[in-house]
Order: structure tokens, then sequence, then C-alpha cells
């Protein structure tokens, strides 16, 4: 609501109570109209362009390779980031971007892409 609105109510004799109702009903129509609007998802397929701490998150998609059982499927990269296990130079090189997949005793996980 506008400074001149109100003026222009308060000197039409309007209630307070008709103001403060007017303003609430404004801000809930602003709210309902955010609401309505989709938000953007960005999409990363490059683990060097993804921010570091989203690397191993829940919504960072890898592409697990089951060597024993000749299986492929998806996993997230906090499911990932267990499967590193003890291997500290894996997960740093995956962190600054310079590897997008490892290896592991029975399986191969590569990253596919990340969605924020």
């Amino acid at each position: 609501m506008k400074n001149n609105d109100a003026e222009q109510m308060l000197l039409n004799n309007a209630s307070l109570d008709d103001l403060i109702k007017m303003k609430i009903e404004k801000e809930f129509m602003a709210d309902l109209e955010k609401a309505k609007q989709k938000p953007h998802k960005k999409v990363y397929t490059e683990i060097k362009e993804l921010p570091r701490e989203m690397i191993f998150s829940k919504n960072s998609v890898y592409r697990y390779f089951n060597r024993n059982t000749k299986c492929e499927s998806f996993i997230n990269g906090i499911q990932a980031e267990a499967l590193i296990g003890l291997q500290n130079s894996v997960r740093q090189s995956m962190l600054k971007g310079e590897l997008s997949a490892f290896t592991t005793d029975d399986a191969y996980v590569k990253f596919e892409k990340a969605e924020f």
C-alpha cells in the first residue's frame, strides 16, 4: 500500500482496522503470486562447476556400476562419500573438481549431475 493511499483513507475517515485489513490482504496476494511461481533449478553436469559443499549432498547423483553383478544404478552424494571410505586423497581430488569418478573393490562410481 502506498503512503498516498493510506493518507487518502485516513482523510476519508477510514478506520485503522480497515487500513490493516487492506495491508494484510495486499501482502497475502503478493505471497500467493510468489508461491505460484516455480523455482528455477540449475543442473550441473560437470563436477568442477559444482559448489564444493554440494558435491557430496543428497541432490548430487552418481552412477554406480557393480562389477560383480554387472548392474548399474544411481546413488546420491551422501552414499558416494560413504563408498569412498578412508580414501582421503580421492575425496580431496573430487572436492577440488579434479576427479569425477572413483573405484572401490567391487564398484565404479561416476558423477552424473546435481540439481539445485
